[in-house]
């Protein structure tokens, strides 16, 4: 579904991401995993067309779609779910819903809206509220239905724990597993990368702005010896 080659992005003379080459397929959970500063959320932006790469490309269902506008890949059934999650705090979550779902037809959005209530019961009790109201979890729970809206055949998501409470990082981590029983593709970043590998299918590991290591989340979440190098002995 997703190949990323020999991607490299800069900050001015700065170069953060290094020939990154990845892959994604479909109905796949693949988490990036690494230090801070590592080029995590460079690659993601990248990908999701908020920065614009200096060399390589990316592939999307076959399509390069490398330097697209991030409007243009959201119709193009791709979503990033950003870090900080960055939803409109003076209207409500239903306000924040129907805005993200401009680019559906009237009725898909109907249908859209009928269903995620379901998906996020904490939602649909704060369907009226201010999203500047929402807790820490109850907004990135809103962020990720935000996504939704557009029905992504794939999904990016940017450090979706960040900054929560234990109690509302298993509330993310439930919800990032039932979408992928749900069969929906998804690329997370992730700081707390013991978690992140253990419910995913593959991962990568990023290291000043390059992937050192890849291969499935379960033997890498094995290797001590990766961890205490790249990522970091003390990573939950």
């Amino acid at each position: 579904m997703l190949a990323v080659e020999q991607l490299t992005t800069r900050y001015g003379s700065l170069t953060a991401l290094h020939q990154a080459t990845l892959r994604v397929d479909e109905g796949e959970l693949i988490t990036l995993v690494g230090p801070n500063g590592a080029g995590k959320t460079t690659l993601l932006t990248s990908i999701a067309g908020l920065l614009r790469p200096a060399e390589g490309r990316v592939v999307f269902e076959g399509r390069d779609v490398t330097g697209w506008d991030p409007a243009r890949l959201v119709r193009a059934g791709l979503a990033l779910v950003p870090e900080r999650r960055r939803i409109f705090k003076d209207l409500t979550v239903a306000e924040n819903l129907k805005l993200a779902g401009v680019t559906a037809s009237a009725a898909d959005r109907r249908d859209r809206l009928a269903r995620l209530p379901e998906v996020f019961p904490i939602l649909r009790d704060r369907w009226t509220t201010a999203a500047g109201f929402l807790s820490g979890g109850e907004a990135q729970q809103l962020a990720v239905a935000r996504a939704l809206m557009s029905d992504p055949r794939l999904l990016l998501l940017d450090e979706p724990c960040l900054g929560l409470a234990p109690t509302m990082v298993d509330v993310v981590f439930d919800l990032l597993a039932d979408l992928r029983r749900e069969g929906r593709t998804i690329l997370v970043v992730e700081q707390q990368a013991r978690r992140a590998l253990s419910i995913a299918d593959r991962a990568y590991v990023l290291r000043t702005g390059r992937i050192v290591a890849e291969g499935p989340a379960a033997e890498l979440a094995q290797r001590s010896d990766l961890f205490e190098a790249y990522v970091g002995g003390g990573q939950s």
